[in-house]
């Protein structure tokens, strides 16, 4: 008999999905990215925290060039020489010589005040003159009697023929007569100095020009009333001369010591705001002038008016150059003014020494702290003397704090 094979009756199992090799190799490097990343963010975070703020720098560049140190100022423009005319008498202006803008010279009547009350002034006084020099006369006469008869009667006293009370009555008289002289001879000097002053005060009536110039204002018209009771008017304002003139300028106390007479000035006046006119300094006085609590000092500039362009009274806008530099190292002021912040170098920056200013340049950027000699400032630039400064070098004037994740320029 012939046996058969025997069939296999194990169940079947399921055949399980391969997956590639290149699948696998993609899943595991993404993975490692992504715990790359983790690890390198907590790393950024942590060293942000540590590191402190970033900066972003406004710069300027050192450089070599002229430099002028200058003073400015304002002032006004006046005559050399002003001169107030008053009047030492009272009374009603009769009549005017002179106007506005007048020549005038020295003598020349430029007011009449009405001479009546002074003329009569010196009548009188004439008439007083003349009874005093009347009462020396007749003193004199009374004296020379009263000498006569003082005399013979000390003859008669000798002779026993008059009693000595008597003679000694008629020496008294003579006394008398003596004083009464004197104080009449006293009464003619007063007198005459009366009719001195009569007479000044009439000449006063007329009021002449002092000096040769150019009447500036007038304050008074014809049939005015002046009184110079206590204190002298001013009826004009006369410059000596108009094409000589000088600017009375205010120099703040922090500048005067740059100044010294002689130095060139140069201003200009409103009325001409394109012409530059040019004088020299002739005198810095040392009166203050103290203008609400600010103290200051007059600079006497003198300057030419050939085309009498200038007017008294007008506004100078000065300058005056005290250092002219040809060819120097120059840095922006706010490099010198800049303070750097703690958190910029890591620590408290370095004080500079006496005489000495610090500023802070950019180089292989990062900050650096550069001590420099300052010299003349023109206010915006300041002349470098000597330091570690170079040309070219990249100078800080602000920082402002910024996000180091922004790539902006020039953060640390």
């Amino acid at each position: 008999m012939t046996s058969e094979p025997i069939a296999d009756v194990r169940p079947a199992v399921p055949r399980r999905a391969t997956i590639p090799n290149h699948r696998i190799r993609g899943i595991v490097l993404g993975g490692l990215v992504i715990i790359s990343m983790a690890i390198g963010m907590y790393v950024w975070r942590v060293h942000s925290r540590d590191a402190g703020p970033a900066f972003r720098f406004e710069v300027a560049v050192a450089s070599r060039g002229p430099l002028q140190a200058q003073i400015t100022a304002t002032g006004t423009v006046n005559p050399i020489v002003t001169v107030q005319v008053g009047t030492q008498v009272s009374g009603t202006l009769e009549k005017l010589g002179a106007d506005f803008n007048s020549k005038v010279t020295p003598g020349q009547m430029i007011a009449q005040i009405d001479p009546q009350l002074f003329q009569s002034a010196v009548q009188q006084s004439t008439a007083n003159l003349g009874a005093a020099r009347a009462d020396v006369d007749k003193a004199r006469a009374l004296r020379f009697d009263a000498r006569r008869t003082a005399t013979r009667n000390r003859a008669l006293v000798k002779q026993q023929l008059l009693a000595q009370a008597t003679a000694d009555l008629s020496d008294t008289a003579a006394d008398v007569a003596d004083a009464q002289l004197e104080q009449a001879t006293a009464a003619v000097s007063q007198a005459q100095a009366s009719l001195a002053t009569a007479k000044a005060n009439l000449e006063h009536t007329t009021i002449v020009s002092p000096i040769s110039g150019t009447v500036i204002s007038r304050n008074v018209d014809v049939g005015q009333t002046v009184a110079a009771a206590f204190a002298a008017p001013t009826l004009f304002l006369i410059g000596q001369d108009l094409t000589k003139m000088q600017v009375d300028s205010s120099i703040a106390e922090a500048d005067v010591g740059r100044l010294a007479p002689g130095m060139t000035a140069t201003f200009t006046v409103d009325a001409y705001p394109t012409q530059v006119f040019r004088g020299a300094i002739r005198q810095v006085r040392s009166a203050p002038q103290v203008i609400q609590n600010v103290v200051t000092y007059n600079a006497v500039v003198d300057v030419d008016n050939p085309d009498l362009a200038l007017r008294p009274g007008m506004t100078a806008n000065l300058e005056v150059i005290y250092a002219d530099r040809k060819d120097v190292l120059r840095v922006a002021n706010a490099a010198l003014r800049f303070r750097a912040p703690i958190e910029l170098a890591g620590k408290t920056p370095e004080a500079a020494p006496a005489g000495q200013k610090l500023v802070w340049a950019l180089r292989g950027g990062a900050p650096v702290q550069v001590v420099v000699t300052a010299g003349v400032s023109d206010g915006t630039l300041t002349e470098v003397l000597a330091g570690g400064l170079r040309p070219g070098d990249q100078v800080i004037t602000e920082a402002s704090p910024t996000h180091r994740t922004s790539g902006a320029a020039r953060n640390l």
